[in-house]
């Protein structure tokens, strides 16, 4: 796999909105870390000696938590991951959390808070792949 996704393209958000999901979203993140986080993208955040990947998302996730708790989301799963019992053999995840937000636009809205921004470095320097799938809960 060459191409990595840590950020979402125009595209994927277009897509998303296309699908014009109403009320709360569950967001599924996947998440691969880095085995030293890479702070070339945002060298004001780095730290003064090199980290893991986990570490820095730690660091991301205690500045994040409040933003995600300010448009009324929250934490709903955290847990460790491996590779997949249904998947390509290859492919695997460090981590997956579950965040429930109120809606796709209260998402987008802790997304693009520039305080939020000021820290999204820590998850770049931490990510060597991801994955964020918007999900809404099937009717009965």
């Amino acid at each position: 796999m060459s191409e990595k996704f840590i950020e979402p393209t125009p595209d994927n958000v277009k897509a998303v909105f296309a699908r014009g999901l109403k009320g709360p979203i569950v967001m599924l993140n996947l998440l691969r870390f880095r085995d030293v986080a890479d702070y070339s993208g945002s060298p004001d955040l780095a730290p003064p000696k090199p980290m893991s990947g986990a570490e820095a998302y730690k660091i991301y996730m205690a500045h994040a938590t409040p933003f995600v708790q300010k448009i009324g989301g929250q934490l709903v799963f955290a847990g460790e991951a491996g590779a997949a019992l249904i998947g390509p053999t290859e492919e695997h995840w460090d981590s997956v959390i579950l965040v429930r937000y109120p809606s796709l636009e209260d998402f987008m809205k802790f997304a693009s808070d520039p305080e939020y921004q000021k820290g999204v470095g820590h998850r770049t320097a931490a990510l060597a792949e991801s994955r964020l799938v918007p999900m809404t809960q099937r009717g009965a």
